[in-house]
């Protein structure tokens, strides 16, 4: 076969199966990426109902929202979202710890090395400060305040690094508004049948409840936990991580607006599990994600409405999941996103991000209708090699834990973990270095942040970082905090900023 065959043979309907975040973000970016070259159709049933916890997000949501061209106050105005600094873990080490995973930069790199090595190196004799001492990200959001800030007056320092909080069905509507301007068409209806082609058993069409038939070259699985074609339809199979990631229920509700809007979302562990707190402008989403193993469902709701800070505003709901991943994303003519491709704990707000990131492979590694296996075989490799090392970071908030208070606990600390995480753990541990293979997401930033916010020390740090004597130490760290106390008082509060410029109507 020719390349001017191979090339001419397109993909030319694309079908997209579910609505919510993840079926409106793919079709957001397919539809802007592809500029009207394919036909895409998205099929969802208000009768079905979306998960919709996902209201907290990381950083990278910013550039998706760049590429689709969202003015981002107007988008935090209709999705009546605030600015997150980061996830604020309180009792997980140790009943009565706190400490932030705050995005952004730690201090400033010197020479060849990234400042937590010479953090290490003071630690180690005893001079220098606290961790988050050296973050912008923190103190700025211990303070309560927030600016869009690119860097810190002249200095080198970095600004601040942000994400944000928001309700995730209004967002999928400002997408879907976008979408539809540019000619993506929804259909309404419930699926009752997946058409396999009998000579290889690739899709070839949906049937919907009404009789219809919609026919596509592409599907986009974005089912929710149903995987309605990945796995209803094609048997892809599923890899369970409940061993390594216990929880498997959570029971969600909303409360009234209360206080000042934290710029950052709060994950509390309780007795079996951990809430989270996210605020948004006219409401708190809180939510309680346990083990179904160590505490009933009533007593799950019960523990989440005592811990509310403020009145919830319905009856909780209670969601049931097992966290782990598709054997393959991309299965034939299939790509599943979202719940439909596999689930996470909520824990480091990666949902969203991992909807994002399987849409921006499949734009990379886009097929024509002959569905090439070692396109196939790439993203389904990428998407592995992701998810693994999300689950590994995920894993560290349990495993790392001091707590024996409760049978979960207990379990926690006592199970088992992935070989890759106990390397890393073994690494750093040993020699003071955290190593990033490949494009995995979390950064060195991040991994000492929970090593050290949860007690696991390094012995040793790296020896460049003697590099430079002990007074020239600690005024190079002296400086860094100097520089951040005296900016983040400057910085608007993060409620003004909301007023001033992106406030939603009432």
């Amino acid at each position: 076969m020719t390349t001017a065959q191979i090339s001419a043979d397109p993909v030319t309907r694309i079908v997209i199966i579910g609505g919510g975040t993840a079926g409106w973000m793919a079709a957001s970016v397919l539809s802007k990426a592809l500029a009207g070259r394919v036909s895409i159709q998205l099929i969802e049933s208000d009768a079905i109902g979306t998960v919709g916890v996902g209201e907290a997000t990381i950083p990278q949501i910013r550039l998706i929202n760049h590429y689709l061209g969202l003015d981002e106050n107007a988008f935090l105005k209709h999705c009546k979202g605030t600015f997150k600094l980061g996830v604020q873990f309180n009792n997980w080490g140790r009943i009565g710890d706190s400490y932030m995973h705050a995005f952004g930069d730690l201090g400033l790199p010197l020479g060849p090395l990234s400042f937590p090595h010479y953090w290490l190196r003071a630690q180690q004799e005893g001079v220098g400060g606290d961790l988050w001492n050296y973050s912008l990200n923190y103190q700025t959001a211990m303070q309560g305040r927030f600016s869009r800030l690119e860097k810190v007056g002249t200095s080198h320092l970095g600004g601040i690094k942000y994400a944000f909080h928001f309700d995730a069905g209004l967002y999928a509507r400002y997408l879907r508004a976008g979408c539809e301007k540019r000619g993506v068409s929804r259909t309404e209806g419930r699926i009752v049948k997946t058409n396999l082609r009998g000579t290889d058993g690739f899709i070839e069409s949906v049937t919907l409840e009404s009789g219809a038939t919609i026919a596509g070259d592409l599907f986009v699985d974005c089912s929710g936990f149903r995987g309605l074609l990945i796995e209803q339809a094609l048997k892809t199979g599923y890899e369970d991580w409940s061993h390594w990631l216990p929880c498997n229920r959570a029971v969600t509700v909303a409360s009234e607006p209360t206080g000042p809007m934290r710029p950052y979302t709060q994950a509390t562990a309780r007795q079996s599990g951990w809430q989270w707190r996210i605020p948004l402008q006219h409401r708190v989403g809180n939510g309680h994600v346990y083990s179904a193993a160590h505490i009933s469902d009533d007593e799950a709701a019960h523990q989440l409405l005592q811990n509310l800070e403020s009145p919830a505003l319905s009856d909780p709901k209670t969601l049931r999941f097992k966290t782990g991943r598709r054997q393959q994303a991309w299965n034939r003519n299939c790509v599943a996103l979202g719940l439909a491709a596999g689930f996470m704990e909520p824990l480091e707000s990666t949902s969203i991000h991992l909807i994002q990131s399987g849409i921006s492979r499949l734009v990379s590694l886009f097929p024509d209708r002959h569905f090439d296996p070692s396109l196939i075989d790439h993203y389904n490799r990428q998407t592995q090699f992701e998810y693994e090392r999300v689950r590994d970071f995920l894993i560290l908030h349990f495993k790392a834990t001091q707590r024996r208070d409760t049978a979960f606990w207990q379990t926690c600390a006592n199970m088992d973990i992935p070989h890759s995480l106990q390397e890393k753990i073994d690494l750093f541990s040993t020699t003071g270095r955290i190593i990033r293979e490949g494009e995995e997401l979390f950064t060195e930033m991040g991994w000492i942040q929970v090593f050290t916010g949860q007690h696991i020390k390094a012995q040793r740090h790296h020896p460049l970082a003697d590099n430079i004597t002990q007074s020239q130490l600690t005024e190079f760290l002296g400086n860094i905090e100097k520089l951040i106390t005296h900016t983040v008082p400057s910085l608007p509060r993060h409620a003004d900023f909301i007023t001033h410029n992106c406030r939603a109507a009432a």
